[in-house]
């Protein structure tokens, strides 16, 4: 039976809703599979992943062009039914006007948000200079404007994983990046209770993405508890696929043996699924 599927105005709607209150959790798939797997496990959201996606693309992360990534997110975002945002690292430009015209882009493809990095993507020095961190958020801000897509802005600052761990600057700029605009903030790489309040209580009521990139012992409910309301996990499920496949080919190659692939996923399972949940996509 033909199912209306929901437009791209209708996930990004859902996907504001979302933010509104409570905490949800929106897991990073790397393909149109595992994003279809994802949806499937009733997920309400997705995000895309830059180093899951380079990785599995044979490349570093922040190593795949802007092309590349722009036909990515139009590949899930097209074949899923659930509001997809986009880690759009550093907007593929450092000045300003460059990331007005490429969130224009990105924003075109059907993504229900989009995240802006305070950090390059070359090696130079780790962030943005304060200033012109903030004009990249209202460059961000204002081409969502324009573009009239109603397409949620995330910003980012990265110190704690760029080598400048220092909360007060983290603060200063989330509080900032709220001021200028965001919808929601995010500082990937805090972990203790007292540096995600401060993000929380620097953000100002807008929602916070905690990245729960290990095994850091927070449920959910901590998480909630302590005002975040998005939690993502970055590439970590890419590599948790890596790591078994690593694992596995290893033994094969290094012992000649294949004890790994018991219990693993039939392939009958996989395309029942699939038949069910990604062949009317």
């Amino acid at each position: 039976m033909d199912r209306t599927r929901p437009t791209a105005a209708d996930k990004r709607k859902a996907f504001f809703a979302l933010h509104a209150s409570g905490c949800f959790v929106i897991p990073n798939p790397w393909s149109l599979g595992t994003a279809r797997y994802l949806q499937g496990l009733g997920f309400k959201a997705i995000a895309s992943t830059s180093a899951g996606y380079a990785h599995s693309r044979g490349r570093p992360d922040g190593g795949v062009s802007l092309e590349e990534v722009l036909e990515h997110y139009r590949e899930i975002a097209e074949g899923t039914d659930i509001p997809l945002n986009a880690d759009f690292e550093n907007g593929f430009a450092d000045d300003p006007e460059g990331v007005a015209a490429n969130v224009a882009r990105c924003a075109a493809t059907g993504v229900a948000g989009l995240s802006i990095e305070d950090s390059p993507q070359h090696d130079r020095f780790p962030l943005y200079d304060f200033a012109k961190a903030l004009e990249r958020v209202k460059a961000a801000r204002a081409a969502v404007d324009a573009a009239g897509r109603q397409v949620l802005l995330t910003a980012r600052t990265e110190g704690f994983i760029r080598g400048r761990p220092d909360i007060a600057e983290t603060a200063r700029r989330i509080e900032a990046f709220a001021a200028a605009g965001a919808d929601c903030l995010y500082a990937p790489g805090i972990r203790s209770r007292e540096h995600i309040e401060a993000v929380v209580k620097a953000a100002a009521g807008k929602p916070v993405n905690f990245l729960n990139a290990g095994a850091f012992g927070y449920t959910v409910g901590d998480l909630a508890a302590m005002g975040v309301r998005r939690i993502s996990v970055g590439g970590t499920l890419s590599r948790v696929a890596m790591d078994a496949f690593i694992a596995a080919a290893k033994q094969i190659a290094q012992q000649g043996r294949f004890d790994r692939f018991e219990g693993v996923v039939g392939n009958a399972e996989l395309n029942r699924f699939f038949g069910a949940e990604g062949g009317g996509s």
